[in-house]
């Protein structure tokens, strides 16, 4: 099996220091465009992060009654609590021997679930990371994205795209017991129903979730982003405005779990564990031309010719927020760094009140 996937495998250059291991496959991306995006830009909407408790109105509908932030409230900070809980469960990242119990030679494994897209950006992470003298060196980054594989190619718990996954493991030299981290941007096709697809895409993404537990039981932190903002309206692969629609359905994921759904427990004082503890990774969508509030744009450049697909440009910027965002946010650094700073916050969990989300 390894021999023959091997055969489809795209490398990159490779220069590889002994101490860090990672997989550069950018496997089944497709065939390299050399046009870039030509489409024109048009206004859709202001990011969820910048949109905050202003109402989103959709380009053919008008106010849909949906606010954005990333978190509840209109907020992009996790609530306190679950801040807290986040940074518990980081704390139990540790390096793992092959059958998952904790070994000073052990590794850590990150791996990343998606579509081509997530591919593309996360390969473009893996080079940039490779070279990184400041990230752990027991951290095994893994590339499990696979061009064509969207959402709905990843609900099947034995679904083929699962098993390409541990195969990277096996040729790796590691195992789904020492997995602890995932990265997942996915999407579905047929996007132009709102809130109906959204909703969806987030009945699926509850399910991967849920999967992850089950095949890598030892996982504790799963990062979901949305996808990138396309320069394609309404027609093709993923075009707008449902490509900025996939953020509701992370959002709406997140905060279940953060009411303490049972189909998405991870905390074993409440019950069955059934997934892993879940928040956003960087997001990533842009209103094109318009800067976001950190100052990033997104333009026809950063994508291929169908619009759609990050251009090298576009894979660099993904990879830079990536890489900013292992490295910042608390939940993440102490397990990704070698050396990793004080924590910035931490938050008690008897000052949050999920009812009304107030801090005494």
């Amino acid at each position: 099996m390894i021999k023959s996937l091997l055969s489809f495998v795209v490398l990159l250059p490779v220069f590889v220091q002994p101490w860090f291991h990672v997989e550069e496959s950018q496997f089944s991306v497709g065939v390299q465009q050399a046009e870039t995006c030509t489409g024109e830009f048009k206004h859709i909407s202001l990011p969820l992060n910048d949109l905050g408790n202003h109402d989103y109105v959709r380009l053919d509908t008008g106010p849909t009654g949906f606010t954005g932030g990333l978190y509840p409230y209109g907020r992009n900070e996790r609530p306190p609590a679950y801040n807290a809980a986040g940074l518990a469960m980081a704390a139990q990242i540790v390096p793992r021997g092959a059958q998952g119990d904790p070994a000073p030679a052990g590794k850590i494994v990150l791996i990343s679930v998606g579509m081509s897209n997530t591919a593309g950006e996360f390969a473009a992470f893996q080079y940039n990371a490779k070279s990184d003298s400041s990230l752990n060196p027991h951290l095994v980054i893994i590339n499990g994205a696979q061009g064509g594989k969207v959402a709905t190619f990843w609900v099947d718990p034995q679904a083929a795209a699962w098993q390409f996954v541990d195969d990277l493991l096996s040729f790796k030299g590691v195992t789904p017991q020492q997995v602890q981290v995932a990265w997942v941007k996915l999407t579905n096709y047929n996007l132009n129903e709102f809130p109906q697809a959204a909703q969806k895409l987030q009945g699926d993404l509850e399910t991967i979730a849920r999967n992850l537990k089950s095949r890598y039981p030892n996982i504790k932190i799963a990062y979901f982003s949305s996808r990138t903002r396309a320069y394609a309206y309404w027609e093709g692969a993923n075009p707008e405005p449902g490509a900025f629609e996939t953020g509701f359905a992370v959002k709406w994921m997140i905060e279940k779990q953060i009411n303490g759904d049972p189909g998405l427990n991870y905390d074993p004082t409440r019950g069955p564990v059934v997934a892993p503890y879940m928040t956003w990774g960087p997001y990533l969508w842009i209103d094109g031309l318009n800067p976001r509030s950190d100052g990033l744009v997104w333009t026809s450049a950063d994508l291929k010719a169908d619009c759609v697909h990050p251009s090298d440009s576009g894979k660099t910027k993904v990879a830079a927020q990536l890489m900013q965002f292992f490295k910042m946010d608390d939940t993440a650094r102490t397990w990704f760094l070698a050396n990793a700073p004080p924590l910035r916050h931490f938050y008690l969990p008897n000052l949050y009140h999920y009812s009304g989300y107030s801090i005494y």
